[in-house]
């Protein structure tokens, strides 16, 4: 089960860094200049590129989770809150990674009218979910 573990928070760091880094491409697509077609081209593959090697990470990560979650029984019985809270944080970031292929289609097809500044605010998100997750997990709050 350690080898399970071990390569669980590999993926799961892999995934989030992706995560991180997506909504900053799309910081900088809201931000091309009209007419600067070269630039928004380049932003737009880079992005997709990122979206589908996340999402790649992305299934061995919850894949591993579900493994550890089954094998090692956990969740059963009091004190076990915290496991329910982190797979709440788990499917948020599910919802996240989902989001992001959602703007990223708006994005591409101009359909977005969100600004870089809300993007900034958006790229924020995942340092929070990791947050709430490594918290509950290593302390066990409840």
């Amino acid at each position: 089960m350690l080898w399970v573990k071990a390569f669980h928070i590999v993926f799961v760091a892999s995934w989030f860094a992706g995560l991180f880094y997506l909504p900053r491409i799309f910081v900088n697509l809201a931000m091309v200049a009209p007419g600067s077609a070269a630039e928004r081209d380049r932003l737009l593959l880079m992005a997709r590129k990122l979206l589908r090697f996340s999402t790649l990470l992305a299934v061995p990560a919850v894949a591993l989770g579900l493994w550890l979650w089954l094998g090692y029984g956990i969740g059963r019985g009091p004190g076990n809150g915290w496991l329910h809270a982190k797979l709440a944080v788990v499917v948020l970031v599910i919802g996240y990674h989902h989001a992001c292929s959602v703007m990223l289609r708006k994005l591409a097809d101009g359909t977005s009218r969100r600004t870089h500044g809300w993007f900034r605010w958006f790229n924020e998100v995942p340092v929070l979910l990791l947050l709430a997750a490594v918290v509950l997990v290593v302390v066990k709050p409840f």
